[in-house]
């Protein structure tokens, strides 16, 4: 995959944005996640896609190629820690999923869910910032 798109009219290239399903049922969840993350990551601009329903998430992820999937772990009627092992067992190319848990002590159902990682609440924005950026950096240069 290319992070690059290649421009034929003389301009510089542009940087194809990073895809980014945020599904959470609250919507200050979602907010604190965006703000939290910014509008880049290693200097590539985030398209950010909501979902606040469990059908909208599953629908969402089969119908589109994300970069990151993030899901809230603590959201009512379906929680993230479901959806992630549902998308786990049913994509073909399933994207790396970031979890929100409700404590520190939770994070082991992360593994259960086979979630990527995971983030505890309260979200500290420092730490949401550098789970999500850990997806992206570059990778090292080989010597």
């Amino acid at each position: 995959m290319n992070d690059i798109t290649v421009r034929h009219d003389g301009e510089t290239p542009a940087v194809k944005p990073l895809s980014i399903l945020l599904y959470s049922d609250d919507v200050t969840v979602r907010d604190k996640v965006k703000l939290a993350v910014g509008p880049t990551s290693w200097g590539r601009p985030v398209a950010w896609t909501e979902t606040a329903t469990h059908e909208g998430t599953v629908m969402q992820a089969d119908a589109n190629d994300f970069d990151l999937v993030i899901l809230d772990g603590e959201a009512a009627k379906s929680g993230g820690m479901g959806i992630a092992r549902q998308l786990k067992h049913e994509l073909f190319v399933c994207p790396p999923i970031l979890l929100l848990v409700g404590r520190i002590g939770d994070a082991w159902l992360a593994t259960w869910s086979e979630a990527d990682a995971a983030v505890a609440h309260p979200l500290d924005p420092f730490v949401v910032k550098d789970a999500v950026d850990a997806f992206f950096a570059p990778a090292p240069a080989s010597s």
